[in-house]
């Protein structure tokens, strides 16, 4: 079998051709084929961050501020009661204490101790059984709300005021709906505004 011939030059391709008569045509085309590939998966995956188009951070960072949850006055820490009482994990109405709170957040499937730590309750604790405290409850609730928790992380959900660039305030989830019953209550639409000539 002949070999391919090439003219041998010393320049930016010399190396492309040692390769090719060394290892042959079809290695090389592999080789190259792969290095290709690496190269256009690395493009893809930090092309956001060259474009300029913003990233989410899997953690707030230090210039962000959450202030204090909106606990009920005298309700928390949950510790100053539960301290000395047995955790009864089985799904019932609550009747001696927190018998105001009505469950309306999957309440098919969910229950007090999915959320709330049973070992201490001054403290949820994730799906895995991981602590959260909570001032850091919006990660609780982003492990069902992925969505809405990357967009309150942009601040495009929820609210958020300070510095663009600088400091920043975010409210937690349960500033603004109720965790136990997050869905807004319906509101009756107020009367379209009166045209000019309306008005006397």
């Amino acid at each position: 079998m002949n070999e391919p011939t090439f003219h041998h030059r010393q320049n930016k391709n010399g190396l492309l051709v040692d390769r090719i008569r060394r290892d042959g045509l079809e290695k090389t085309i592999r080789l190259l084929s792969g290095l290709i590939s690496l190269v256009l998966i690395i493009g893809v995956s930090v092309s956001p961050r060259v474009s300029g188009q913003p990233q989410v951070r899997d953690d707030l960072s230090a210039d962000i501020q959450i202030p204090p949850p909106p606990f009920t006055d005298g309700i928390f820490p949950c510790m100053d009661c539960h301290a000395d009482m047995e955790t009864n994990p089985e799904r019932r109405a609550l009747e001696d204490f927190h018998d105001d709170i009505v469950l309306k957040h999957d309440e098919e499937n969910r229950w007090c101790m999915d959320c709330h730590d049973a070992e201490n309750r001054d403290m949820l604790h994730s799906a895995s059984g991981k602590p959260i405290s909570f001032t850091e409850s919006y990660k609780l609730c982003g492990q069902c709300h992925g969505p809405k928790l990357r967009d309150w992380k942009a601040g495009i959900h929820g609210r958020r005021t300070g510095s663009w660039n600088g400091q920043k305030e975010y409210l937690l989830c349960a500033h603004c709906h109720n965790p136990h019953s997050p869905e807004f209550k319906k509101i009756k639409p107020e009367a379209p505004p009166l045209k000019p000539g309306e008005i006397r």
